[in-house]
């Protein structure tokens, strides 16, 4: 049984504010919810995957970098090898090199999107500052590839822990749109987004869910209520991305087009 990872990532685990991890499995029209897993440190989130013997992991992080931005800076011509360069940094370093970039730049072409992130509405992963998924690619992408995992699109191996690209608030947004539910902010979290939470969890066995992602969501009053209480929305954004990730094991290529820029990577979700 392959089972599917669902991973809310944070570029600095820590008491508080951990890499949360849904551990699920695959039954025909089923997708149960095992438990939730919870990492404070970055190393002990790569080991737990690496000592899986097989499954598929969605993660909720950009995996690559715009074209535009690798080949400005001549970082080479492949996913390995761009990736392998970035984690010969430290992360000041990286930062730093994008700081440049930027500098000279006019307003509108100093974060460059990908492709995927057009097509999704996602922000740059060039972004450092505010919600900083470049971070998190600096260090995610890089454990990765040293990890020999195998990464769709970008860099596919012989490893049966296979590794794609995710974004939870695309499945949010078809079961209650735009609709705020999460926030990092204590002052801004409240009773609203906690019903937008708990209307979530309710449509997870709903027909147009099923119908959408061809599966209803297994899941204990336990594992519920610990995505409902988390004000902070990861426990139920590791949800999500389970998700994402149980979808996408059942198309084709992961529902990855061939077309596909593998520099850059691909977002796996249901359009």
């Amino acid at each position: 049984m392959e089972l599917i990872y669902g991973v809310d990532f944070t570029s600095a685990p820590r008491q508080g504010k951990a890499i949360v991890c849904t551990e699920a499995w695959r039954e025909a029209d089923i997708l149960h919810i095992k438990k939730f897993h919870r990492f404070t440190t970055l190393p002990s989130f790569i080991d737990f995957l690496e000592r899986s013997p097989t499954c598929l992991a969605g993660v909720d992080f950009p995996l690559g970098q715009p074209r535009k931005l690798i080949e400005n800076l001549q970082w080479g011509n492949t996913w390995a090898e761009y990736v392998d360069r970035v984690g010969q940094m430290t992360k000041q370093e990286f930062v730093e090199v994008l700081d440049r970039y930027r500098q000279n730049r006019s307003k509108g072409d100093r974060e460059h999107l990908r492709h995927t992130d057009r097509l999704v509405g996602a922000i740059s992963p060039m972004k450092v500052y505010g919600v900083p998924v470049g971070k998190m690619f600096f260090e995610g992408a890089p454990r990765m590839l040293k990890a020999g995992f195998n990464i769709m699109p970008c860099h596919p191996t012989d490893d049966l822990r296979t590794v794609i690209e995710v974004y939870p608030a695309l499945v949010a947004r078809f079961l209650i749109g735009r609709q705020s539910y999460k926030s990092d902010s204590k002052a801004k979290q409240d009773s609203l987004m906690q019903s937008a939470r708990q209307k979530i969890i309710a449509l997870w066995r709903s027909p147009i869910f099923q119908a959408k992602y061809g599966f209803v969501i297994d899941i204990s009053p336990h594992l519920a209520d610990e995505c409902d209480r988390d004000p902070s929305g990861d426990t139920i954004d590791a949800v999500l991305a389970a998700i994402q990730a149980a979808w996408a094991g059942q198309q084709p290529n992961y529902g990855i087009p061939a077309t596909c820029d593998r520099l850059e990577g691909w977002i796996c979700n249901a359009l």
